[in-house]
């Protein structure tokens, strides 16, 4: 499909359409980001999800072949705890030595990763909760950043503030190139950002059931039947708020917070993400805490990423012409 739109960060990552396919824990693998890309956006490989130095390395050589040599991104997420942090260090040298010069940021700020990045050319993009984090991220130099608002899968950040009041809010607060996500799944939205002042949106869960992503048939049918209510927010006791799919191992959660219990260790055998990775494995979607926004109601087929893509761009298309025609 022809470019529709010319953006900022269309012209940062040299991409034909304004969406990024945000990193996917345990999801965003080479066949996935290889997809997304061929078909005019940017993704990035989860480096957390292959954990072993060799893994990660013949992934990224998977990807570059996938891709016939375009660029495509990686996703570093920086967690509270110090210590676990120490295996980006050997990622983000694996990932420059094999060209790699795009990576989206998540979870803490990435100050510790960004001397490395910026002396090789890398261009960051930093996925955060809240336009007062992106700030920040853009005092640090990074090149465009990422708002995710209280709609998206995963952590939404404290303040739960809605995409549709980020996105101008950003717009008006930041100089930088900004991508707005969170319940974006329909290509409306993805011209409604663009109005608002944003660069590109980002999706997360509107790709879950894509033809390319590696999980269980039984898991994408289940994304597939969920609506705009089929998400809760737990992990709020821990001021480490998650959205997901509302199963069984999500209740178990939500009745320990009632319960009062602050013990981490209770909830440690729901929340594990290994526990997730066998949900998406075995399809067993009862299974551990998965993450899952309020755009699955837009997932509502399993097609292949470029058929999933050429719908949203033609439903933006779609969308710019009523607000044109509306114009007087």
């Amino acid at each position: 499909m022809q470019p529709l739109f010319k953006t900022r960060i269309t012209d940062l990552f040299g991409i034909a359409h304004p969406i990024l396919c945000g990193g996917l824990m345990w999801l965003s693998d080479a066949h996935y980001v290889a997809a997304s890309v061929n078909a005019g956006c940017m993704g990035f490989i989860t480096a957390r999800t292959f954990p072993d130095p060799g893994a990660f390395r013949a992934e990224l050589q998977k990807c570059r072949e996938l891709t016939g040599g375009k660029p495509f991104g990686v996703n570093l997420y920086s967690t509270p705890r110090e210590a676990d942090n120490e295996i980006l260090k050997g990622h983000l040298a694996i990932l420059l030595a094999e060209g790699v010069r795009i990576v989206e940021t998540s979870g803490m700020p990435p100050k510790p990763l960004l001397p490395a990045l910026v002396e090789a050319g890398a261009k960051v993009i930093h996925k955060c909760s809240t336009v007062r984090h992106a700030m920040s991220a853009a005092k640090l130099g990074v090149d465009a950043v990422a708002m995710v608002g209280a709609e998206c899968g995963g952590h939404p950040g404290l303040q739960l503030v809605g995409t549709i009041v980020q996105a101008p809010l950003g717009a008006q607060r930041l100089t930088l190139p900004i991508a707005v996500g969170g319940g974006i799944g329909h290509g409306s939205q993805i011209a409604a950002a663009l109005a608002m002042g944003a660069d590109a949106v980002v999706l997360g869960t509107r790709m879950t059931v894509a033809e390319e992503i590696w999980a269980h048939p039984d898991y994408k049918a289940r994304m597939v039947a969920a609506d705009e209510a089929s998400s809760r927010l737990i992990m709020q006791t821990f001021r480490n708020t998650y959205r997901v799919l509302d199963n069984t191992e999500a209740r178990a959660v939500a009745a320990l917070e009632a319960a009062g219990e602050t013990d981490h260790a209770r909830y440690r055998p729901h929340v594990a993400g290994t526990r997730a990775r066998e949900a998406y494995a075995t399809g067993d979607v009862e299974r551990g805490v998965l993450s899952m926004g309020q755009a699955v109601v837009f997932a509502d087929a399993v097609r292949p990423v470029a058929a999933i893509i050429d719908q949203l761009m033609d439903e933006a298309r779609a969308a710019a012409g009523r607000l044109s025609a509306a114009q007087t």
